[in-house]
């Protein structure tokens, strides 16, 4: 009995460094996410707490002052008499405006193509799916010429028109509506004498709400991010959205452009304090919507 007992505790002992291998591999791997992904994110939310010179000297991972936040707050929002809040003004309209836009086209759009049968149906379908799947810098330059050719180059026209174009939600609410919506509840509802908007209307549009909030928020979230179409279309920077406005308060700071005024007080956190700004509608939208996210990713998973 002991022998045997001897021989287990040594096989055990053999087979523990096998299984604690993966274990090391995925904790290698977690600290590398945490190097090159959490560090500079905690990095640039203590950023604003310094001065320039103890982001340079100090730990980079040390807390400065509360006071040093609201100096570089009066400082960044006096940059160019208040352009930071010009700037998150267009971007709120921008996106707000394409999103009305991207609602009001693509949640019709998927369900008529879902539902209905029309002759070019097919190619329609092939059209959205190959232009869902172009890089978007491919776009920008037919878009330009074709906005120039009406003459809406410098006009908030020429971002809410380009941004409304989401050939993704438009594929995303046919899907939904081509799976998850049921055939027989239609057929009921037509029964009983509805029309097809009112078909539309009053239940599949109740229903797929899900769908349209995981529509609503990445048109959304894709608009307040995007920055090549507005810095293309958009020539004065009372008129930039507050992505392309960073690339301008980038190149007023001293520390990235040597050229720069050094009377500005536009430093490095100034510059990190209007970065996080930046983010944080997305953010806060993204913390109150998970529930809708999740019920929109799950829509269409499972069919009736």
């Amino acid at each position: 009995m002991t022998q045997t007992t001897l021989f287990l505790t040594a096989v055990r002992r053999r087979v523990r460094p096998s299984r604690s291998l993966p274990f090391l591999v995925v904790g290698l791997l977690l600290a590398l996410l945490l190097v090159f992904f959490v560090l500079p994110v905690i990095w640039l939310l203590l950023a604003p707490s310094k001065t320039a010179g103890e982001v340079v000297r100090d730990n980079p991972l040390s807390f400065g002052s509360f006071h040093q936040i609201g100096t570089a707050w009066r400082h960044l929002f006096a940059f160019q008499d208040g352009a930071m809040t010009t700037w998150l003004r267009n971007s709120a309209i921008y996106s707000g405006g394409s999103l009305v836009l991207t609602l009001a086209v693509s949640v019709p759009a998927g369900y008529a193509l879902a539902l209905t049968k029309f002759r070019g149906r097919k190619t329609l379908l092939t059209i959205t799916l190959v232009t869902m799947i172009m890089p978007q810098a491919t776009l920008v330059l037919p878009i330009f010429l074709e906005l120039n050719r009406f003459h809406l180059i410098g006009t908030i026209w020429s971002v809410i028109l380009p941004f409304s174009f989401y050939p993704f939600g438009v594929y995303l609410v046919y899907i939904y509506f081509g799976s998850s919506l049921p055939r027989d509840l239609l057929s009921a509802a037509r029964i009983d004498g509805c029309t097809e908007w009112q078909l539309f209307a009053r239940i599949a549009l109740p229903l797929a709400k899900p769908v349209v909030g995981l529509v609503a928020f990445f048109s959304f979230v894709g608009n307040w991010n995007n920055f090549f179409l507005p810095y293309l279309v958009l020539p004065n920077s009372d008129q930039f959205p507050v992505q392309v406005g960073l690339n301008q308060l980038l190149t007023s700071t001293p520390s990235f452009n040597p050229v720069a005024g050094a009377g500005l007080n536009v430093t490095i956190p100034e510059l990190a304090l209007a970065i996080l700004i930046a983010i944080l509608p997305v953010l806060v939208l993204f913390v109150f919507s998970q529930r809708t996210l999740v019920s929109g990713m799950l829509a269409g998973s499972s069919k009736e």
